[in-house]
């Protein structure tokens, strides 16, 4: 027979040695919150457009509904719809194309606006891309259609095709260029929601938030051409408080009056504003850009309002903590000087 010796306690029951460490518990993260978006209230008191339609893209309120819903021809606004199709279809961007000669006669002879290229001329597609968007050409928005579905008429199907598949149920297209029919049409709450899903591809971005631009060299232009922006050409002394018009397209027939899609970033969000509607032409004062402004402008000082106040209210923090008796002070000063108590 064999003995084990085992140590054990006064009871006789064997002793468990306990762990000296403690397991120490897991932190669990702080989620961070969500900030609160700052309230904004925008007046159309002294706007020129006729319908305006803004939207803040971070939580897609609509801050500004007026007329959004309204059919409207949308001019060149159109070729929002003419560049991402064709970015979205083309297999590179440095795909070559030929203007044909035959397309220039019957854009002079609708007054289209052009982006000074040459029937025959061959360039990249991307420079044509630039032409579309940047100086609103239309030999750029018909090269790339012909290139792309034979015929300006096919191409216009696949844009018709992308709209009902943004669910753009109030829009139309007869042309890729944006000139008058009476069946070509949107509403302001339309090319938002176009303007704001083309803004999620970086090709069409930086077009669009560009400036100014110059094409490849060609036989026909050696230096090539120099595009610059519709819209950037016409806000002169027009200025934000604080923040940035980033981009956008202008627009323009007898019919559809001045119009614009732009894209603002204020405060670290960024805004899409649509207007149509607004009164004069390419020789008139811009009054879509001067509505633009006006209204990006409001939200800039709703943005700086909010920041001032949550200054204030971390120096009132700070103040209270380190000598709430200047406070006191400063509180019975104004009741004496003004009779009121704070």
């Amino acid at each position: 027979i064999y003995m084990v010796n085992r140590p054990s306690g006064e009871d006789g029951n064997t002793i468990q040695k306990e762990d000296s460490q403690t397991p120490t518990p897991t932190p669990t993260a702080t989620p961070t919150p969500t900030p609160t978006p700052i309230p904004i209230t925008i007046s159309t008191e002294g706007m020129y457009s006729s319908n305006a339609y803004l939207v803040r893209i971070s939580d897609g309120e609509v801050l500004l509904n007026q007329g959004g819903q309204n059919q409207i021809y949308p001019a060149s606004m159109t070729k929002i719809m003419t560049a991402i199709v064709a970015i979205e279809n083309l297999p590179d961007l440095n795909t070559q194309i030929t203007l044909s000669a035959e397309m220039f006669d019957s854009l002079y002879a609708q007054n289209a606006s052009m982006a000074g290229l040459s029937p025959g001329e061959t360039l990249p597609a991307i420079d044509l891309l630039y032409g579309v968007m940047l100086p609103s050409g239309g030999e750029a928005c018909i090269g790339i259609a012909e290139y792309l579905a034979g015929s300006e008429a096919a191409f216009v199907e696949l844009m018709n095709q992308k709209a009902a598949e943004l669910g753009l149920t109030n829009t139309h297209f007869v042309t890729c260029t944006g000139l008058h029919d009476v069946n070509h049409y949107t509403t302001c709450e339309d090319i938002e929601k176009l303007l704001q899903y083309a803004l999620e591809n970086d090709t069409f971005r930086q077009i669009i938030t560009s400036s100014v631009y110059t094409t490849s060299s060609t036989a026909e232009h050696p230096d090539g051409v120099t595009f610059y922006s519709s819209l950037y050409s016409k806000t002169g002394d027009l200025t934000l408080t604080t923040g940035t018009v980033e981009g956008g397209k202008t627009g323009f027939t007898d019919e559809a009056g001045l119009c614009l899609a732009s894209v603002a970033e204020i405060g670290e969000e960024e805004y899409i504003l649509v207007t149509s509607g607004a009164p004069g032409n390419g020789y008139t004062e811009p009054y879509n850009v001067i509505d633009a402004y006006m209204i990006y402008n409001q939200i800039a000082a709703a943005v700086q309002g909010s920041q001032t106040a949550d200054q204030n209210v971390q120096e009132g923090t700070e103040t209270q903590q380190t000598d709430g008796s200047e406070a006191n002070t400063a509180a019975a000063d104004f009741t004496e000087q003004y009779g009121w108590a704070v």
